[in-house]
């Protein structure tokens, strides 16, 4: 059994520093600041980035903050790094994902990477020490994807995978982004068909976006028997009905930070929802996902825009026996799983063409 101290390390405690002081037992994703330093201990292994990928929910807020201007986005962005060591967003407290290629592995890492492998990071840059040389110069900040310079260190307890040789690198990072929601939303889509009385009504709020099509398609793998496809607005529900086909049995155009309008919505396309799924990226939506719940049915949300202490006490407040889960966006093999779910569903390429700013896919 690990000592404390081995744990600690493993867990990266020991590049926790504020004013130049290391500080005891705090966890790196809680930390104002992280070592960078490129030098690796003996468990360490050192990336060489080439590409950041912010999650939605906090490119959103950046963006936003910025009147969606990418000098200032790309301005701010350089200087959380360099200021926290790290990429964390302070207002949405996420990060986002990294690639790059190994440059250097610890003796006693047990991440199984090699020198030399190209890599996709599958923890949160809020809590990998990160190092950039480049200044973020080739960056427009016009899109959550960072074309950069740099170096990051990934942990004992840090997971990383090997990318798939056979998709471009824009594409397998963009899925593996998102990979922990439909690993997650398949293991409760096949609970619910396990212990009800018939299959399950699945709804996915956000369903035309990267991680709701792929909730979508595992939701269908895995025995949902309806699913409700919800999108704000008939943009989103006309790209849904042209790229994505089958993914979605029926849709609902409907503000999700609308409680009743969305629970009323959900109904008349046969909900309630035995499984509801949260993937989009605007606060707001805690209400509606629990009214659009069935009472004893379970919520995914998989959104850092989400405030879960709104749903805890927004489920409380409406009498709603709904269990609600965190998707916290690992899971075993979720990586592979969503990368196969891409691989042999045409309809999910065609959306990820879209929202990467290719030509649908016929």
């Amino acid at each position: 059994m690990a000592s404390s101290e081995d744990l600690a390390h493993a867990l990266g405690l020991h590049r926790v520093y504020e004013l130049g002081e290391r500080v005891a037992g705090v966890l790196p994703q809680a930390a104002w600041r992280l070592d960078p330093s490129p030098k690796i201990a003996a468990d360490e292994t050192r990336i060489r980035v080439d590409r950041l990928n912010l999650d939605a929910a906090s490119y959103r807020q950046l963006s936003e903050a910025n009147n969606s201007y990418g000098p200032a986005i790309r301005d701010v962005v350089r200087q959380i790094i360099a200021a926290r060591g790290k990429m964390q967003n302070s207002v949405t407290g996420a990060g986002g994902m990294l690639t790059g290629v190994v440059d250097e592995v610890g003796p006693d890492s047990p991440l199984g990477l090699r020198t030399g492998d190209r890599v996709a990071t599958l923890v949160s840059l809020a809590l990998t020490p990160l190092g950039i040389y480049d200044d973020l110069n080739h960056w427009d900040g016009l899109s959550g994807q960072i074309p950069c310079d740099g170096h990051a260190i990934l942990f004992a307890r840090s997971i990383a995978a090997v990318l798939p040789p056979d998709l471009p690198v824009q594409v397998a990072l963009s899925v593996m982004d998102v990979c922990g929601a439909p690993a997650l939303t398949s293991r409760v889509t096949i609970a619910a068909a396990a212990h009800g009385q018939r299959k399950p009504v699945i709804v996915i709020v956000g369903a035309s976006g990267k991680s709701g099509s792929l909730s979508a398609a595992a939701a269908r793998e895995s025995g949902a028997s309806l699913i409700i496809g919800v999108v704000p607005n008939e943009e989103e529900a006309a790209l849904l009905r042209e790229a994505a086909g089958f993914l979605v049995d029926t849709i609902v155009v409907a503000d999700a930070r609308n409680p009743v309008l969305l629970a009323e919505e959900v109904a008349k396309a046969g909900g309630p929802a035995d499984v509801t799924v949260v993937c989009v990226d605007v606060p707001g939506c805690e209400g509606g996902a629990i009214l659009a719940t069935r009472q004893g049915g379970t919520i995914v949300f998989f959104s850092m825009a989400t405030s879960f202490s709104a749903a805890a006490l927004g489920a409380e407040g409406m009498a709603a026996d709904v269990t609600m889960l965190i998707g916290n966006g690992y899971a075993y093999a979720h990586a592979d799983f969503a990368l196969e779910l891409y691989r042999d569903n045409p309809a999910i390429r065609r959306l990820f063409d879209h929202r990467l700013g290719q030509p649908i896919r016929r």
